[in-house]
């Protein structure tokens, strides 16, 4: 029954029409991330970047190397789209992007993280086997089916992706409708839909349908009596976001997910019209299948246990943030905050006001004034920059916080020496406030 589940062979035209799909949108995310200039002022201004923990050593290449490196990034995009070297392009696009994804947090976003699962899952897959110049070149290679888990994999990825992040959705803040308010109001200058963003009811319609679209997207999916309507939501619900949140190919990509959950039949007769139909059926198990259900096992406990992390760590998540990333916690809350970093000479006792602008760019103070671990961050370069100049020095820090509107509170304790901390990665930072 395992081996029927993961192995019996399908029409492989989903896979086929996703990969033209993702190669596209990956060369348009490179490509666009250079003339937007977001390359220029998350990479290339800014003196450091800061990283993941433990990524300290992964920095932007100097001068304008990165953007030779988004380009080559939207090269290997482009070949993915192509189905040109294909595996060569999409291990070398993953590396990359996740190479970028690691080395700075400041313009964090969950679809970021979601694009290196997706391209890493690309990876094991037989996306080159039709429709590609692989396949014209070396036509041996062509199939026309894929074992059943290569579609699997994604629809239960997904559906990871909507259940964790309906259920982070069910907070006082988001149900009294207030985080909608809160993100609306920065939408009012919009064109046309500005002043219809502010209305109650709109928010209204953004709560429950944001919980709503989440728990339920999937399932109905899954089932052909509601996958037509089901689609409708979801080309509404990521155009709105497009639109009013501009997240750049993301929502598209989430629309180009769709294929999976539509008939093969569909979507050949739509898009490979010429594609004979499939004649290689049955279950057809791998002399050396045992990994591929290890491997999947492995994956998708890692994948359904990281988001649930957080409650292991004392406080509210949506405070501490520590356990905030990778876990689909998507849209949750405005922060914003005020902070003065003191740093005090041992030798002598005497302090020094850091001014942040002589050190940061206004993306970079923002999260380093209202993120836990930016915050500790800053204050180990700082003591770095010091002890370079010889001084032992401490660094203190004070910060008012304000989370969705509410009253400014304290976030970090000012009495703490945070050069001297060591950031606990599994377990609360005590000189996090409550």
């Amino acid at each position: 029954m395992f081996n029927q589940l993961l192995f019996k062979q399908i029409d492989n035209s989903a896979l086929i029409v996703f990969r033209v799909f993702f190669g596209l949108l990956i060369f348009l995310e490179s490509i666009g991330a250079i003339f937007t200039g977001w390359v220029k002022q998350v990479l290339i201004a800014p003196d450091f970047t800061f990283t993941f923990i433990g990524f300290e050593w992964l920095q932007p290449l100097p001068g304008n190397w990165m953007y030779v490196y988004y380009t080559v990034m939207g090269v290997f995009g482009f070949f993915v789209m192509l189905g040109y070297k294909y595996r060569l392009s999409i291990i070398g696009f993953t590396l990359m992007w996740t190479a970028t994804y690691l080395m700075q947090k400041s313009s964090y976003n969950n679809h970021y993280y979601l694009l290196i699962l997706l391209s890493s899952i690309m990876a094991f897959m037989p996306a080159n086997r039709y429709f590609s110049v692989d396949a014209k070149r070396k036509p041996t290679i062509i199939k026309h089916a894929m074992p059943q888990w290569c579609s699997l994999v994604f629809i239960l990825q997904m559906g990871i992706v909507y259940t964790y992040a309906s259920i982070a959705k069910m907070y006082p803040d988001w149900l009294d409708t207030t985080v909608a308010e809160v993100l609306m109001k920065s939408k009012q200058h919009y064109f046309l839909i500005g002043d219809i963003l502010q209305q109650q009811w709109v928010h209204y319609v953004i709560l429950y349908f944001g919980i709503l679209f989440d728990l339920l997207i999937v399932p109905f999916l899954l089932f052909k009596s509601t996958r037509k309507y089901a689609f409708f939501a979801a080309v509404f619900f990521h155009l709105f976001n497009a639109i009013v949140f501009q997240v750049g190919v993301f929502p598209f990509m989430s629309l180009a997910l769709m294929v999976f959950f539509f008939e093969p039949k569909t979507i050949r007769d739509i898009f490979l019209k010429k594609k004979n139909l499939n004649k290689e059926s049955g279950v057809i198990t791998p002399k050396r299948n045992s990994y591929v259900p290890l491997m999947l096992l492995i994956y998708f406990g890692i994948q359904l246990l990281l988001p649930l992390r957080h409650w292991a760590i004392k406080n509210n998540v949506l405070w501490t943030e520590e356990g905030h990333r990778m876990s689909w916690r998507m849209m949750l809350r405005v922060k914003t905050g005020t902070i003065t970093y003191r740093v005090v000479d041992k030798a002598n006792g005497k302090s020094i006001s850091i001014q942040l602008d002589d050190y940061l760019t206004k993306k970079q103070k923002s999260s380093a004034s209202t993120k836990p671990d930016v915050i500790w961050q800053f204050s180990q370069h700082l003591k770095a920059l010091f002890k370079a100049k010889g001084k032992d020095v401490a660094v203190y820090v004070n910060c008012n916080v304000v989370v969705n509107g509410k009253p400014f509170k304290s976030l970090i304790d000012p009495n703490v020496d945070l050069a001297s901390k060591k950031w606990n990665t599994f377990s609360h930072n005590d000189w996090i406030l409550p």
